[in-house]
Parts: structure tokens; sequence; C-alpha cells
């Protein structure tokens, strides 16, 4: 099924490539420098991403990084090329617009072009200063159960970090400042921490900084699909560095106070069952379900989950794409209630590829539980 999915991409992505830069070729000047440098920026932007994902492991950290940004980056703006075309070609074949009535702007011209980029400039600019712009996301959640030790509960609760080629050490940096300005009771990572390799997280010493993070109870994560990519023992012990408390298929009582439960990544065919985790946790005292990808949200209603946080969507990064999330998932961002269970799904602090937000936030979560 994912070599399907991954040949099947491939080759959508190739073809449209040929179409967007086919019809630039048709509006460009005959000129041969021009149409040279043309084919030069195609090998570039293509070229990049298939030399990460193929060789990138084998390349110094820096050269990496940069075909990294340009490949992931050039998949953004490439799909609001193609929506572009798509769109102009489709009315023209339809003929919605009578053709002596079509703006002169549509024509195939420098000018027309000139637009075009322009626009799509200015649209990926303000994709990026969205993304980084962490908006701060409170979530009151109120349980019918006593936390016994406490009055409140306050969570800080992230998900899908990316840390990597793309993200490194300042930003990393930035959002533990914003953890623990929060002064968290507890923090709790549902999961993608890592990107694709650990290699850039150790070579930048990525684990001293999550050592800064300040919270009575601790760091607890869970595996996500992007930290099995990295390669499930690397991820692990990366996590355990960095004073991160890994939970695979486990439960923990804090304090005698909640039970934090954490579910293995889907990725992992052999994981557990949610109500053989379950059998071990006293469901008067509050519970809290760590969970990357949210599927089957009925199970944390089921079982008795009073919160599941959970991430993974992205809600799509950019539109259309969130559109497509939305239809798969019951629930691809934000809040959601089943029964008695309180379910959120994070947009994610992180990204995944190039740095671009269109309609969606890059956020962290302040949950604060309270008992009754």
């Amino acid at each position: 099924m994912k070599i399907l999915f991954f040949v099947t991409f491939l080759l959508l992505f190739l073809g449209g490539n040929y179409y967007v830069f086919y019809r630039t070729w048709t509006v460009i000047p005959t000129s041969n420098i021009v149409r040279i440098c043309l084919i030069i920026l195609a090998v570039i932007l293509i070229g990049s991403l298939f030399l990460t994902f193929l060789a990138g492991e084998h390349f110094p950290i820096c050269v990496t990084s940069v075909l990294y940004t340009i490949g992931t980056s050039w998949i953004f703006i490439f799909l609001y090329f193609l929506i572009y075309n798509l769109v102009v070609d489709l009315v023209r074949a339809t003929r919605l617009i009578p053709r002596n009535t079509l703006s002169h702007y549509t024509q195939d011209n420098w000018l027309s072009f000139a637009l075009m980029v322009g626009f799509i400039g200015l649209l990926m600019l303000c994709g990026y200063l969205k993304y980084r712009i962490k908006e701060r996301v409170e979530l009151p959640i109120t349980v019918n159960k006593t936390l016994y030790q406490k009055d409140s509960l306050k969570i800080v609760a992230l998900s899908d970090l990316h840390l990597g080629y793309n993200i490194g050490k300042k930003e990393l940096q930035s959002w533990v400042k914003l953890i623990n300005r929060e002064e968290p009771d507890i923090v709790l990572i549902a999961g993608d921490i890592v990107d694709n390799s650990i290699r850039p997280l150790l070579d930048a010493d990525l684990a001293a900084d999550f050592r800064e993070i300040k919270a009575r109870y601790g760091v607890y994560a869970v595996m996500g699909n992007h930290d099995y990519m990295a390669g499930v023992a690397n991820s692990a012990k990366f996590m355990a560095d960095a004073n991160i408390k890994l939970l695979r298929d486990e439960t923990v009582l804090i304090d005698s106070t909640f039970y934090i439960v954490g579910r293995d990544d889907k990725t992992n065919p052999a994981r557990k069952p949610l109500n053989q985790l379950m059998t071990a946790v006293d469901k008067t005292k509050p519970v809290i379900l760590l969970d990357h990808q949210p599927y089957n949200l009925e199970e944390a209603e089921q079982n008795g989950v009073d919160f599941q946080f959970s991430g993974h969507t992205h809600r799509g990064q950019v539109w259309p794409i969130s559109l497509i999330t939305d239809a798969i998932y019951e629930d691809s961002y934000g809040s959601l209630q089943k029964g008695d269970t309180y379910v959120y799904v994070s947009s994610g602090i992180g990204i995944w590829g190039g740095k671009f937000r269109i309609g969606t936030q890059s956020e962290y979560t302040v949950v604060n539980l309270k008992g009754r």
C-alpha cells in the first residue's frame, strides 16, 4: 500500500511539474539563454527533493538542509502554480467565460505570467510569516473526577515538532521559552519530535535544549510516524537523552492523581489495543491519552478516557490540502467532545517540509484541567 501511494504521488508530482513548466515554456521569450535557465531551475527544484530523500544522509548536514528546504518548499509553491494553470485552462476549455470577454491578463503573455508569479510569491511570503507565529490555544477542561492533590492541572501539549534538516536549534530554543513561560505542571508531546533523520538533532545537541524545559512532573511523549521513519531505536535514545519519558503502549500514574496513557504509533501493527492498556487504570482518576494519529476516536470514549490529545494531521498545512484532511478525519483539527471524553487534535507547532501555513496555524496548547 505504501509503495502504491509513493508511486502514485511520484507520477502525479512529475506529471504536474511537466505541465507547470510546459505552460511556463510557452510564455517565456524564445531566447536560448532564458530557456536554458528555465531548464536549470526545473532540475534544481525537482532534483533537490529526490537528492534529499535518496542520498541526503550521505551529504554534509548543511548541504542536505539546503536541498531539503528547496525541494520541500517547491512542493507547496508548485501546488499553487498548478492550481492557477488548471483553473485558467479549465475556463478556456469549457468556455465558461466567452473568449471575447476574457481579460487581457489571462492571456499567455509576460504580463499575466508576472502577475501570477507575484501573487503566488506574496501568498507564500504570507504563509511563511503565518508559520513563524506560534498561536497559544487555551483549552479549559472540567472532568467529573477529583484531582486529589491539586485544584487544577496545567498542561502544555505539543505535537509535530519535526526537528531535523529544516527546523533546528534556534526554533526549538524559542519553543522551550514559550513552554517555560507557562510554568506548566507537565508537558505532553503527541509524536513526531523527529522529522526524518536523527542526524541533525545529534549534531546540534538538541537534547540539551529539551533538558531546559521546566515542568513539575516532567515531559512525556509518544512515538509518531516520523519518529519511526528516523528509526525507533534512534528516536527512543534521543528522547531518553533529552529527559523525555517515552510511553510506548504504557500507562503511568502521576503523583497518585492522574494517569497518562501513551499509545505507540499506528505505524506499529503490533501495538496494543486501548482496552488492554486501560485494564491497569483506576478510572476514578482523570485519564489523559496520547495517541499521535487521531483515528477511531470512539475507542477513547468507550474506554473511559477523559482527554485525548493527538496531532499528525497538521490540518494539511495549506489550503486546499486542509479540505482533504477535514474529509479524511472525524476531527482533523481542534476540539471534539464524545460523551464524557474531550478530544483535541493539534495542527502542530512545527511543520513538515516548506515553512508555509495558509489557512492553518502553528500552535501549542495550554490545557487547564479541573476536577469536580
